[in-house]
């Protein structure tokens, strides 16, 4: 029985499924462990999150894989000792990546070209075209089951980072208020608004996902709730940074206790100082804020 801590996500389902079809075409036409190998590397490959980092991840093993099998082909036709011929081989490769300022792993090609050096009676360029068949072969499938087949979608997770930054909202303005001087700290709100930026980034990088009307929208009003939660930070941050909290007025004491907080601190403001106004401002800005995000949020 699994531990209620490990879990089994779309994602691994669908990189077994794809490395599992890769495999199965490749068997179609001889199965060797190299075949194998490299047509399981294409799929795996081809599974990531976006569908923009899918198409990334594909180039950088088509890269990898006609690097590695150029330099190797090359090089079989020096005759010379097999370390030699790889160490200057693998040198070659990572300079090669390096003057063309390739940002991807140079592992795969040192791979291929460590292969071709050190295997006796190879004939290279029978191999250098079965590799990249076979990772092209592994990385159509993965990259075909990745964008049909449950396309990762966490708008969920941005819904949620939103509600949790709600709570901190709230959290934050209760110790704000909490009858003590000591001004909490948004640092944790920080975190909420990077952890959301994250998670949108991800999302606006699903092209086919976004095809249709209503997902374009709803990444419109994500991205108007980002705008909103980074000026929230900006005012908290504001308030964080005053000498000692200052006391609340009657309407922003009001909504606070109807958006759910407990707030400690009820002294009247009858003659307001400087404080108390700049204070008051601040926070009659981020309960409008907060009215705004959760409007977009519902768009």
């Amino acid at each position: 029985m699994l531990s209620p801590h490990i879990r089994i996500g779309p994602r691994t389902i669908k990189t077994a499924a794809a490395v599992i079809i890769s495999m199965v075409i490749v068997h179609f036409y001889g199965t060797t462990t190299s075949r194998l190998t490299f047509a399981m590397l294409g799929a795996m490959a081809a599974v990531e999150p976006t569908f923009t980092d899918s198409l990334r991840s594909c180039l950088a093993q088509i890269v990898g894989v006609v690097f590695g099998s150029l330099v190797g082909v090359l090089l079989l036709a020096i005759p010379m000792h097999p370390l030699l011929r790889t160490g200057i081989g693998i040198v070659l490769a990572i300079t090669l990546y390096n003057t063309f300022r390739i940002r991807f792993s140079p592992s795969l090609p040192c791979l291929i070209v460590l292969t071709l050096c050190i295997t006796p009676d190879i004939q290279p360029l029978s191999y250098a075209w079965g590799r990249i068949w076979d990772t092209a072969i592994g990385l159509a499938v993965g990259l075909t089951i990745n964008t049909l087949v449950f396309p990762y979608d966490n708008s969920r997770l941005i819904l949620a980072s939103i509600e949790s930054l709600d709570r901190e909202l709230i959290r934050f303005l209760e110790e704000m208020f909490d009858g003590d001087l000591v001004l909490p700290d948004p640092v944790r709100m920080e975190q909420q608004v990077g952890d959301m930026a994250r998670q949108l980034a991800i999302f606006s990088n699903q092209w086919l996902y976004l095809r249709r009307r209503s997902q374009k929208q709803q990444l419109e009003a994500f991205r108007r709730c980002q705008s909103k939660a980074r000026e929230l930070l900006a005012r908290m941050e504001i308030l964080s940074h005053m000498e000692q909290p200052g006391r609340l007025n009657r309407r922003n004491l009001k909504e606070l206790r109807e958006c759910g907080a407990v707030i400690a601190d009820t002294r009247p403001l009858r003659e307001p100082k400087e404080r108390d106004i700049v204070i008051n401002y601040h926070v009659a800005r981020i309960l409008k804020l907060r009215r705004e995000l959760l409007e977009a949020l519902r768009q």
